[in-house]
């Protein structure tokens, strides 16, 4: 009895020694900490940098400060300075009379100029001193200084900048500096734990670290330049950490922090940064020549409806071209308004606003396939790119036409809408004297109605096609309209003829 009690305890030591180096490994592995691929550098790089490997972490804390600890030494403050100029202010009480030329009055001690700071972050990529920031932080300075994590202070040159992806790079005259290594933006994952660096807020909170996870990636939004796939994060961001790094607990740089979503002006809870793979195609490029080589769609397209989407069963991302430049790429190769733009190269868009994305990462005449749907059939068109201009995006997305008030019609209760033929009158009335364009005036749209939600109708658009048969007028409309069945779907193509743009939707008869 005493043998098996012996070999018993034995046992148990041996399964919970064995359990134990299970749960570190694992734990290793869920941290990041164990051995991964090699991921890549930026040209210019050499071996070293931040990125930690072979780290034997016993608990996330010291996961968080063998990171800080790499990292920070690369993380620089940016201080800009603006020189703003105005004219003097003058006042005269006798303008406008004879006596103007007497009476003019310059307030006196009214500086001509003043100088305006701003404060921003940046991280080293470089060991001879290139620092990649956001665009927003250095836009219009006149002088710049970089202070490093040591707190020497170097004036700072720019480089490149580039407006439509927030990027830019500096040069300080340094040598030997400590730099960042670049993460895999394939590797990214939605709950993986992030740092954030940088000055929030003050001169004085310099190499500020925040942590969080990433809240969600390929977050396609604008914040004023053009569109890009955000990563979303719940590490603290404020007023000064843009242009700061974003990095996972290998020490790498994921993205760099660019814009807050707020109702009170600081921190809630979400920010977003640029993804890696985004600063990876424009360093190289703003280095090597000063600006950013896109190609260009040439097409204005905005998010295809709710209800043409279930109409025609189109990816939920589906894009509907409003218009197409003259002379373009688009126009070349047989693209027209109203098609809808269902996938680039075979990969479908899960938001319209990824097309700017696709094209614009790809180069001037590079072959594209894009596949459309136009009528309800698909096919697909080869496109060579264009060149897009460093203040022009490669495919701009527009708005939904804003509505207005109008008559009722018979149509009302059945479909949401009131249409009229467009009269000299109506047309003055809807600002649409200088279109030539024939088609039934929609010149009431009820907001509750499936016309205004889904099919995202306005007042002012004019229809000019129903069931794919062209109407001119009301009693075409009505004779099409009444050969449809009840309970189906039918397809409209409208024109807006303020962005002289067409757009496909679709409405259900009523049963």
């Amino acid at each position: 009895m005493q043998r098996k009690r012996t070999l018993s305890i034995v046992a148990l030591l041996v399964i919970a020694f064995l359990a134990g180096v299970l749960f570190t490994t694992a734990g290793a592995n869920l941290l990041g900490l164990g051995e991964r691929a090699t991921t890549p550098t930026l040209a210019g790089q050499e071996t070293g940098g931040t990125r930690l490997t072979n780290l034997d972490a016993s608990s996330l804390e010291e996961a968080f400060i063998a990171v800080a600890e790499r990292v920070n030494p690369t993380v620089v403050q940016i201080r800009s300075e603006k020189i703003i100029r105005r004219r003097p202010f003058t006042w005269n009480p006798f303008e406008g009379t004879p006596f103007e030329d007497f009476f003019n009055f310059r307030i006196p001690n009214q500086p001509e100029e003043f100088r305006s700071q701003g404060l921003g972050s940046g991280v080293i990529i470089r060991a001879d001193g290139y620092v990649v920031t956001n665009n927003h932080v250095v836009e219009g300075a006149d002088e710049l200084q970089v202070v490093l994590f040591d707190g020497s202070t170097y004036s700072a040159k720019i480089v490149g900048t580039d407006p439509q992806s927030d990027l830019a790079v500096l040069k300080i005259e340094a040598q030997n500096l400590p730099y960042i290594s670049m993460g895999d933006a394939s590797t990214i994952r939605v709950g993986q734990w992030v740092l954030a660096f940088g000055s929030p807020l003050s001169e004085q909170l310099s190499n500020t670290v925040t942590a969080g996870i990433i809240s969600a990636i390929n977050r396609y939004t604008s914040f004023g330049q053009a569109v890009q796939n955000y990563i979303q994060t719940d590490a603290a961001i404020n007023p000064g950490n843009s242009g700061g790094p974003l990095v996972n607990l290998r020490g790498e740089l994921i993205g760099i922090n660019t814009a807050i979503m707020t109702r009170t002006g600081g921190y809630q809870g979400i920010g977003f940064a640029i993804p890696v793979d985004v600063v990876q195609y424009v360093v190289p490029q703003l280095i090597a020549s000063g600006r950013v080589e896109r190609a260009r769609l040439g097409v204005q397209y905005t998010a295809a409806s709710p209800a043409v989407i279930r109409a025609l069963n189109l990816p939920h991302g589906a894009a509907q071209v409003v218009s197409v430049e003259e002379g373009s790429a688009a126009e070349k190769a047989g693209i027209r308004p109203g098609d809808i733009i269902v996938a680039v190269d075979g990969q479908e868009l899960t938001n319209s606003l990824q097309l700017s994305k696709l094209i614009g990462t790809r180069k001037p005449g590079e072959e594209i396939k894009i596949t459309i749907n136009r009528d309800g059939e698909k096919r697909t068109v080869t496109v060579r790119l264009g060149s897009a201009p460093a203040d022009n995006p490669t495919a701009s997305s527009s708005p939904s036409p804003s509505g207005g008030e109008g008559s009722a019609s018979k149509l009302k209760q059945e479909l949401g809408i009131s249409i009229a033929d467009l009269t000299p009158a109506l047309a003055q009335r809807f600002g649409l004297e200088n279109t030539d364009v024939q088609g039934v005036l929609i010149t009431d749209v009820d907001p509750a109605s499936a016309a205004y939600r889904e099919a995202n109708l306005r007042s002012g658009l004019l229809i000019i096609e129903v069931d794919r048969k062209p109407v001119r007028n009301v009693r075409e409309f009505e004779q099409v309209y009444k050969a449809i069945k009840p309970g189906a779907m039918f397809l409209l193509r409208v024109r807006d003829p303020q962005s002289n743009g067409t757009l496909v939707t679709a409405l259900r008869k009523p049963s």
